[in-house]
């Protein structure tokens, strides 16, 4: 874990920003203001290009002005080394998107991917989980693993182009007390149904291959939202079958992050909470048209 300096911060005004590469397709900033707006609070968040290997002197440039960073990939598990404290669900995962700057300096870093998978799913009538199929062994496919967990899953079936991409998911998945299984990408096209089939491919990515019938029958949410629709929303939305747009999980997640940030962990509601989430949601839906 890190070792330095620890320094008070100031709380009445804060800087904030997501950090990736690439970013500069990110909505998180929208999201975020709309937030604050709700909460009248006087923040700032932007955005900022770093990249593999730029982390650990993009965190030592930073003042005591900074309350909290957002983090997208290739940052989420790089990040981990540079923390003082690591939150349980960023553990099981080996992924944090969320670091909070305490009020004495120190890096706690925190995984609301998982808590967006589980609300999107959960908003979209999904309460429960059997059996589940991951296809694309991607950056969130270990927090969409664990969401599955969450969600009561006892098996994952995880569709991958080699084994060696399945290795860290697997591993997840048996650690949450899993039935774990790998399987080639194009095992897709004869695959048994499931309750829940999470697409954890990059955005854009096509694989020349039909789902089975039976696999088109069960509920799809694709974690990639832009483009979209992506190719296995649009032959579920062809096979006539339920899709949960990733996007509601961007909006369940920032919404854990706000929590992070004002309160410092990610199970206490902000004050007002059905406004401040009705104003995220509209505010993604003017940049997103939908």
């Amino acid at each position: 874990m890190a070792a330095r300096q620890s320094r008070v911060r100031r709380v009445s005004a804060a800087r904030l920003a997501v950090l990736g590469s690439p970013i500069r397709h990110s909505k998180s900033p929208v999201l975020h203001a709309a937030a604050y707006g709700v909460l009248g609070l006087d923040w700032e968040y932007g955005r900022a290009e770093v990249g593999s290997g730029e982390l650990a002197a993009f965190l030592d440039g930073l003042d005591a002005s900074w309350r909290g960073l957002s983090l997208t990939m290739p940052l989420k598990a790089e990040v981990i080394p540079l923390l003082d404290e690591v939150g349980p669900v960023a553990r099981a995962t080996g992924a944090v998107n969320t670091l909070r700057f305490s009020d004495e300096g120190r890096r706690i870093g925190f995984n609301t991917d998982v808590g967006g998978i589980v609300a999107a799913l959960r908003e979209s009538g999904l309460e429960r989980v059997r059996e589940g199929v991951l296809i694309g062994g991607g950056s969130t496919a270990g927090s969409a693993v664990a969401a599955l967990a969450e969600l009561g899953a006892e098996a994952v079936r995880v569709h991958v182009r080699s084994p060696e991409r399945a290795a860290e998911v697997l591993r997840i998945g048996r650690e949450l007390g899993l039935r774990m299984s790998a399987h080639p990408i194009d095992g897709i096209e004869d695959a048994p149904a499931a309750d829940v089939v999470v697409g954890a491919l990059p955005g854009g990515t096509d694989l020349g291959l039909r789902p089975s019938e039976a696999l088109l029958a069960s509920t799809l949410f694709d974690v990639a939202y832009d483009p979209w629709p992506t190719t296995l929303a649009a032959q579920w939305s062809d096979a006539g079958s339920p899709v949960v747009d990733g996007i509601l999980m961007l909006l369940h997640q920032a919404v854990l992050q706000v929590r992070i940030f004002v309160g410092g962990e990610p199970n206490t509601p902000l004050p007002d909470e059905g406004r401040v989430l009705e104003a995220m949601r509209i505010a993604l839906r003017e940049v997103a048209g939908r």
